[in-house]
């Protein structure tokens, strides 16, 4: 059973990349959330034992390389929101909804911090601030795919 529970969130991770990538509007590419973080950090909270810090790092690789970005920006910047979250687990998950959506808006703000300033020394690039948009869009995001992430984790019985 362990086995089917282990595709099931791999599943969800891979939804989360195809979701990343999918072509958009420019309009709308700007808000784009950041999905793999928001999937990785609900797994984290739900099962921080199984879906930690390498587990975000391999994803965030994963995340450069179909996104053509600097490899390992992402893992870094990810293993370190997933290892603040993991740390803090117990805490999070009694908070209402709404908090968490609060508390993933500043993870979301420190990994885009994060990423900018990877960018920064290695390319010397300018900040934008439509660079900080998707993290609008992650607190908004967040209270819906939680709710369709747990209602996966307990129908596929994941534990």
């Amino acid at each position: 059973m362990k086995t089917k529970s282990t595709s099931i969130v791999w599943l969800t991770f891979l939804f989360a990349l195809l979701l990343e990538i999918m072509p958009l509007p420019h309009w709308f590419d700007a808000l784009r959330p950041d999905w793999v973080l928001i999937v990785m950090s609900y797994w984290a909270l739900a099962l921080p034992h199984r879906y930690s810090v390498f587990t975000a790092c391999g994803l965030g690789i994963i995340l450069d390389l179909l996104l053509g970005a600097t490899i390992g920006s992402r893992g870094l910047a990810m293993s370190i929101i997933i290892y603040i979250v993991a740390l803090n687990y117990q805490r999070l998950r009694n908070f209402p909804i709404w908090q968490q959506a609060l508390i993933l808006t500043t993870t979301s703000f420190i990994y885009h911090t994060i990423l900018f300033w990877i960018e920064y020394v290695i390319s010397q690039v300018k900040f934008d601030p439509t660079f900080l948009l998707p993290i609008i869009s992650n607190m908004l995001i967040w209270p819906w795919a939680h709710w369709f992430l747990r209602r996966i984790r307990r129908h596929f019985k994941v534990k």
